[in-house]
């Protein structure tokens, strides 16, 4: 067999060939090596474009590409000479644990809050009002926090308590402390669950701003519920979660499918 190239016997892998737009290949590349990066793979350097073609299994070229949108999100920085390193590494958040940002990133730096606000209001937003049931009228306690990992932002933090518990939590420590601990110390309990929605978003001008990205940049969302051991409602949020900072993961196992006849 002859390629176009006039070189006899070379194979070109079909993948390299594929009807697909190059795009298309490359923001797939992309987001495999997104996640090797969250993984930890490339902390000691990013490969050469040669070998990470042949270790995935595509073209130079859409490699190169995939490189360039990692760059372009600050994942990575490319120095001629030197190589391709890694310069803000993913921090992974468990969906499987109920447990602050401090206990989770406790091997990983110092987790700090800016307080944006903390206070009691009289009128809740219905949304944030119906998850925690609370009627037209009753006072809750608004906090919403920036938080940072060794300086880096990482989460804007929108919450609602409610407001015999989130007086209590007004006293804490909100800027050195996660609120499921002082939520823990008022009650004298563990909290029991949370249930939790993870949305895929863009950052609206205020978020980026926060955050220290350009506007539409993509993030997670997180609505999360949090109750106390007797099933009581007490903790809502919105985190606004920046995406090339944080990957999330959870460990979920198959169980038994119970059908009525």
């Amino acid at each position: 067999m002859e390629s176009f190239s006039g070189q006899v016997g070379r194979r070109i892998p079909q993948e390299w060939t594929s009807s697909r737009p190059r795009a298309q290949r490359a923001l797939e590349l992309a987001d495999r090596l997104r996640r090797r990066i969250g993984a930890g793979d490339f902390d000691e350097g990013v490969p050469e474009e040669i070998a990470l073609a042949a270790e995935m299994g595509a073209s130079r070229n859409a490699v190169r590409e995939a490189l360039g949108l990692l760059r372009e999100e600050g994942l990575i920085v490319r120095r001629r000479g030197v190589g391709t390193s890694v310069v803000r590494p993913q921090y992974g958040h468990g969906l499987d644990r109920l447990a602050g940002l401090a206990e989770i990133l406790a091997d990983s730096g110092t987790v700090t809050n800016e307080v944006l606000a903390a206070e009691v209001v009289a009128e809740v937003p219905e949304p944030f009002a119906a998850r925690l049931n609370l009627p037209a009228g009753v006072p809750a306690v608004y906090i919403e926090r920036v938080r940072r990992l060794n300086g880096m932002p990482l989460s804007l933090d929108i919450t609602y308590l409610t407001g015999d518990i989130g007086a209590a939590v007004l006293d804490g420590d909100l800027a050195g402390r996660d609120v499921f601990a002082l939520i823990e110390e008022a009650t004298g309990a563990p909290l029991g669950h949370a249930e939790l929605t993870v949305h895929a978003a863009n950052a609206n001008t205020d978020v980026a701003a926060v955050l220290d990205i350009p506007p539409g940049t993509a993030i997670f969302t997180i609505e999360r519920l949090t109750h106390l051991a007797d099933g009581r409602p007490v903790d809502a949020e919105t985190l606004h979660i920046r995406a090339d900072r944080m990957a999330l993961h959870a460990t979920v196992h198959r169980g038994r499918t119970t059908r009525s006849s």
